[in-house]
């Protein structure tokens, strides 16, 4: 992760370095379903894609304890800029910006709020707080699928069944997958062990 310079005085941003090439990052950011449910912080209740360029999604947001209902639209601003706004709520809008970088490529993601100087607690209470979360989500899930994505299923896997499910779902099958690849290890050493004593 690294620093950037804020657009707007009522924004937040984040920006990850990643490996891919722009233009491979580019068409993974139009994948809007996958994009969001990276972040380790949205359970999502529905999400609907009438179209290309628009999206709703009823969601708890565990970052503020906010249940959430977005009706967005997708603009293209650019080959490798857009944005998402919103109808309703707090946030007004989401810019997503990929630029081409040495060995790899960079994204920014930047949330831009409304003014809220009417009711400041309120609007205080529905501030995101899962942005940085959801970049080094982001960064994992991108270097993970450039390792193993290769592999038959993988991609399927990933995105039809682990990302569907809730974080906490998914927390507890990780731990239940390294305590099942533990028990394995353990059983292969004790099988490695009782075969080198039988052989002296």
């Amino acid at each position: 992760m690294s620093a950037g310079a804020p657009p707007a005085r009522d924004a937040a941003w984040v920006v990850l370095e990643t490996p891919l090439q722009a233009a491979a990052l580019a068409a993974f950011c139009e994948q809007l379903e996958t994009l969001y449910r990276v972040n380790p912080f949205l359970e999502f209740e529905t999400w609907q894609q009438p179209a290309p360029h628009e999206f709703h999604a009823v969601l708890r947001n565990h970052s503020n304890a906010q249940r959430v209902v977005l009706d967005a639209r997708v603009t293209r601003e650019s080959e490798r800029t857009w944005r998402i706004d919103f109808a309703s709520g707090l946030k007004k809008r989401t810019r997503f910006e990929v630029d081409p970088r040495p060995g790899g490529s960079r994204l920014t993601i930047t949330d831009e709020y409304r003014s809220a100087e009417a009711d400041g607690a309120e609007a205080e209470r529905e501030v995101d707080r899962s942005l940085h979360a959801w970049g080094v989500a982001l960064k994992a899930y991108l270097e993970r699928d450039r390792r193993w994505g290769w592999l038959p299923g993988y991609r399927v896997f990933m995105r039809g069944v682990w990302l569907p499910m809730k974080p906490a779902a998914r927390r507890i099958t990780f731990l239940v997958l390294v305590i099942g690849l533990a028990d394995v290890a353990l059983v292969a050493l004790g099988f490695a062990i009782y075969w080198l004593e039988a052989r002296r």
